[in-house]
């Protein structure tokens, strides 16, 4: 079994909002359903200047996009008329399936209050056959996902089975997602029933316990097929567990996901010509289609 290493990339959502982004990566452009996974902050601001970091309304088609936060707040508003805020714990499951249209705001007063807001945000792939579904949103507070502690290791399940847990948080293929964290000195193996697995260290660091290579905060750790990988906390440690079964390749255009290329020029098309629908209760601004070329 080998470990690949994968360091983000930095990318500037504007205003003041950071995001290190892991996937796609050159070395790996998914891991399982996995084809993104950005984590933003923790960053203060004061309200005003939070509100200059909104993300206005954009679309998304092909994929679910999942949002936890580790601290702070986000309010989550779409075309579907769902207007949910988001809590530490919490998870926003949104499964864009043929277009859906969303933005997330920080009007709320605890958006970066405390340590300051702190995001994880990943998207997953959709099977080729639920690409074109109908969209749907899911909000799951934070008592509804099923946790377990033992062994100075405490875990909660996101989506998708792991550990003899399974999260209510409807996956269209065999996927885990799993907040972990760990004590010093406890240890955290990866399920073994996956074909792609990884872990995104967010806090503290962890051992290899295969090579005994050590990791620190925001690197994915990519591990091969087969085996059982295990990780040591070197230090008290906030560590994500994720993957699944992969899905083939997906090409990936700004907010546009899909297994064919065709599709996304389609979608692109539809956002500038004005044919999707903006959120009732957002409907005032939208960010432009990039002009970047496909």
């Amino acid at each position: 079994m080998t470990t690949t290493p994968i360091r983000g990339r930095e990318h500037d959502l504007g205003h003041g909002l950071t995001v290190l982004r892991s996937l796609p990566a050159q070395t790996r452009r998914s891991i399982g359903p996995f084809v993104f996974f950005d984590h933003a902050g923790p960053v203060v601001m004061d309200g005003a200047t939070g509100r200059q970091a909104d993300v206005r309304p954009h679309p998304h088609i092909g994929l679910s996009t999942v949002s936890y936060l580790m601290s702070g707040a986000v309010r989550h508003r779409d075309n579907l008329g769902s207007d949910q805020v988001i809590h530490p714990g919490d998870i926003n499951w949104m499964t864009a399936g043929r277009g859906i249209v969303h933005s997330e705001r920080f009007d709320v007063p605890d958006a970066f209050a405390g340590d300051g807001l702190e995001l994880l945000q990943s998207w997953v792939a959709l099977p080729e056959e639920s690409e074109e579904s109908d969209p749907t949103f899911s909000h799951h507070a934070r008592a509804a996902l099923p946790e377990a502690e033992g062994g100075g290791v405490w875990m909660r399940v996101l989506a998708g089975e792991a550990f003899g847990l399974a999260s209510p948080v409807p996956v269209h293929s065999p996927t885990f997602y799993v907040h972990t964290e760990l004590k010093a000195g406890a240890r955290v193996g990866l399920p073994t029933q996956y074909g792609e697995r990884a872990a995104y260290v967010v806090h503290g660091r962890v051992r290899d316990e295969s090579d005994g290579a050590e990791y620190g905060p925001k690197q994915l750790l990519a591990f091969s097929s087969g085996g059982a990988p295990m990780l040591r906390a070197v230090e008290d440690a906030t560590v994500m567990l994720l993957g699944g079964e992969p899905l083939g390749p997906r090409y990936i255009w700004w907010n546009l996901v899909s297994s064919r290329r065709e599709r996304i020029r389609e979608a692109a098309a539809d956002w500038q010509a004005g044919r999707f629908k903006l959120p009732a209760n957002d409907n005032q601004e939208f960010i432009p289609l990039p002009e970047k070329p496909f």
